[in-house]
C-alpha cells in the first residue's frame, strides 16, 4: 500500500488537535504560541517527508536526478557519451598556386566555424577541397553540402568566400539523460550475454557520437556479423566508424574476428503529390505537406520499408487537405539491409 505523505495545513492541524486534547483551554489560534510553535514543527516536517520522498525518488534509476543516475550507470560500468564534432570538406576558390594552411577559418552566415585540418594549395581549376572540422562539437554543425562560408581571414590570392563540398557528418550533443537512462535499463533488462546481438548493438552504443545502432548477424555468411550505426539520424563520420571498429574490435568475444561496422547508405524518396485544398493556398500546402512526410520518414530505420499508404496517410492528415493522389512513389518502396529511405524532394500540385 502506497504511503502519502501529509502536507503542512495537515501536519500543522493536528499538532495543534493534539494540544486541545491535552489543553482544551488553550489558545490555537493564528498568532498564539501553540499556533506559532505548531506552525514551525509543521515545517519542518513536511521538510522532511519531501527529503524522504526525494531519497525514495535516487534509489530508483527511472526517477533518479542527474547525479544518482550517474552513479547508477558507472555501477555497470555505463558512462555518459561525450559531445562530438562534425567533418567534412569545403571548397574554396583563388589563384592557382596559393597556399591555404592548417587552420584556416570558414563560417557559415549563422556564424558556425570550421577550420581546414590539413594544408592545401588552390589547383589550376582556381578551386581547392580542403578537409575541415567544426571548431565546436555538436549536432548543430552537421550541415547540408553547398552550404555557404565566408573566411575568417582570407590567405594571399585566396577568395573571402566559400562553400561545403559535403555535408558535415558526426557532429553529436552530449548524452541527455534520456539516453544515459535508455542504455542502462538495456544493461539492466538484456544482460551481457558473451556476444549475442544485444550485447553487439550495446558495444556500439557506448562510443561517443554513435546514435543508433543495428546489428545484422550472418549477414555475410557464417561467423560474419555486420553492425551499421548512425549519428545524430543522419550518417556518421569516418572518426566515428572508426572509433566503433576498434571498440568493438576491443569488446567482442576472441572468436568474433569477422565483423564489419558500416555507414547506412542514404537512399531519397521523392515524392509528387497533388492535392484539393480548402482554405490553404499552395504555398501552405507545399510546407505542411513537407512538414507531415518528414515526420513519417523521421521514423524509419535503416531497412525499412516507406509504405505508399504511409505517404497518403500523412498527406491526407494536414488540415486544410480535403483529396489528394501521390503520383510517387507509385508504391511501397523497398530498401536493402544497410540502405536508409530518407525523404528527397517534395512536390505539391493542385488536383485537376
Amino acid at each position: 500500500m502506497s504511503f502519502t505523505p501529509k502536507e503542512y495545513a495537515d501536519i500543522k492541524a493536528g499538532i495543534l488537535r493534539d494540544v486541545q486534547s491535552q489543553l482544551p483551554d488553550a489558545a490555537v489560534t493564528e498568532d498564539s504560541d501553540f499556533g506559532v510553535r505548531a506552525g514551525g514543527t509543521a515545517a519542518a516536517v513536511e521538510g522532511l517527508y519531501e527529503h524522504q520522498a526525494w531519497i525514495a525518488r535516487q534509489v530508483f534509476p527511472d526517477t533518479a536526478d542527474t547525479e544518482y543516475l550517474e552513479k547508477h550507470a558507472a555501477e555497470h560500468d555505463i558512462t555518459r557519451k561525450s559531445a562530438t564534432t562534425a567533418t567534412g570538406a569545403a571548397t574554396l576558390y583563388g589563384t592557382p598556386g596559393a597556399t591555404i594552411p592548417v587552420g584556416t577559418e570558414v563560417k557559415t552566415t549563422a556564424g558556425l566555424a570550421f577550420v581546414t585540418s590539413v594544408a592545401a594549395e588552390v589547383g589550376a581549376d582556381d578551386t581547392a577541397n580542403v578537409p575541415v572540422q567544426a571548431s565546436a562539437s555538436g549536432s548543430a554543425s552537421n550541415l547540408a553540402a553547398g552550404t555557404m562560408l565566408t573566411l575568417t581571414s582570407a590567405p594571399g590570392g585566396v577568395q573571402g568566400a566559400a562553400m561545403l563540398a559535403s555535408a558535415t557528418t558526426g557532429g553529436t550533443d552530449a548524452e541527455t539523460d534520456a539516453g544515459l537512462l535508455a542504455r542502462l535499463l538495456d544493461v539492466l533488462q538484456s544482460p551481457p550475454a558473451g556476444g549475442n546481438k544485444a550485447d553487439w548493438r550495446r558495444w556500439a552504443l557506448e562510443v561517443d557520437g554513435v546514435s543508433e545502432a543495428y546489428v545484422f548477424p550472418l549477414r555475410r555468411g557464417l561467423g560474419t556479423v555486420d553492425v551499421c550505426v548512425t549519428s545524430a539520424g543522419g550518417a556518421p563520420s569516418a572518426e566515428i566508424l572508426e572509433a566503433t571498429r576498434a571498440h568493438l574490435d576491443a569488446e567482442r568475444p576472441a572468436g568474433a574476428a569477422d565483423f564489419a561496422v558500416l555507414a547506412p547508405s542514404l537512399v531519397p524518396v521523392a515524392v509528387t503529390v497533388a492535392v484539393a485544398l480548402s482554405g490553404l493556398t499552395l504555398a501552405q500546402a507545399q510546407t505542411a505537406v513537407e512538414t507531415a512526410l518528414s515526420a513519417y520518414f523521421a521514423t524509419l530505420e535503416p531497412g525499412d520499408t516507406a509504405y505508399l499508404s504511409r505517404i497518403e496517410t500523412a498527406v491526407s492528415g494536414v488540415s486544410g487537405v480535403v483529396d489528394r493522389r501521390v503520383a510517387s512513389p507509385a508504391g511501397n518502396t523497398a530498401a536493402g539491409a544497410v540502405q536508409w529511405l530518407r525523404l528527397g524532394t517534395v512536390n505539391v500540385e493542385l488536383l485537376p
